[in-house]
């Protein structure tokens, strides 16, 4: 299977913003700009977090997400404040090719199965944000009873066609992604995992896709560490097949 490498933006107020642990969040730019500029680099998705949506109680910024998806060819990911079927459908209809469920799925997972059964499965992400094998959600602020294996199966279970799994104390601090997390989940799982937290150079996305279908990475091509053809060629070089 081709090894996917998607960019994520991380929202807020609609910049795109970056932080260490879901903490300290700096600016990096205008979200419809950085898409189109890793779409460029060879980017094969792209993921729109509005990270504030939920913690604040609102949709997501729609018109930010809008003018993003009009740049890009690749596919659009959009997460943050989504609530209900009908939000999916606003969020379908902004541009997004896939739409990514965390807190709301948490609290009712049927919206998973309702979301499937409308728009397929291959719409439906299930988001999931990780510490100490713990489900966390509104934005990694609120800690859950949910074991994060066993919840990625729950959501499988109630149609997600994809896990995106985001590793808290990894996030933003570039010593690698939680491989031993990783490889769990995709064990446990019969759809897609995307890793997320942790790349602090190429060598770590290649390291990670040996037991995921797609990193996601952030940092370290907002801050020109390296780049996304710069990454792909290094999982190439490791003999993982990815898309050029």
């Amino acid at each position: 299977m081709m090894r996917r490498i998607v960019v994520c933006l991380d929202v807020d107020g609609g910049r795109v913003v970056k932080g260490v642990r879901f903490q300290s969040l700096r600016d990096i730019g205008d979200p419809a700009e950085l898409a189109a500029r890793y779409e460029e680099q060879g980017a094969d998705e792209i993921v729109f977090l509005d990270i504030s949506a939920s913690v604040e109680g609102r949709a997501t910024l729609l018109d930010a997400a809008r003018r993003t998806a009009e740049q890009l060819f690749v596919p659009l990911t959009i997460g943050g404040g989504i609530r209900s079927v009908d939000d999916i459908a606003r969020t379908l209809r902004s541009g997004a090719d896939k739409v990514s469920i965390n807190s709301a799925a948490v609290a009712r997972p049927t919206l998973l199965t309702d979301a499937a059964e409308r728009f397929g499965s291959q719409c439906v992400v299930a988001s999931i944000d990780a510490k100490d094998g713990q489900v966390y959600v509104h934005g990694g602020r609120t800690p859950t009873s949910l074991d994060v294996v066993e919840w990625a199966r729950t959501c499988v279970e109630h149609g997600a066609g994809e896990i995106l799994l985001t590793s808290i104390d990894r996030d933003g601090a570039r010593n690698g992604y939680d491989l031993e997390l990783t490889r769990a989940v995709s064990r446990a799982v019969d759809v897609p995992v995307v890793a997320s937290g942790g790349a602090g150079a190429p060598r770590d996305v290649a390291e990670v896709l040996e037991n995921a279908d797609a990193a996601l990475v952030a940092g370290i091509v907002h801050d020109g560490v390296t780049t996304v053809a710069e990454i792909k060629a290094a999982v190439t070089r490791a003999g993982i097949p990815c898309r050029p």
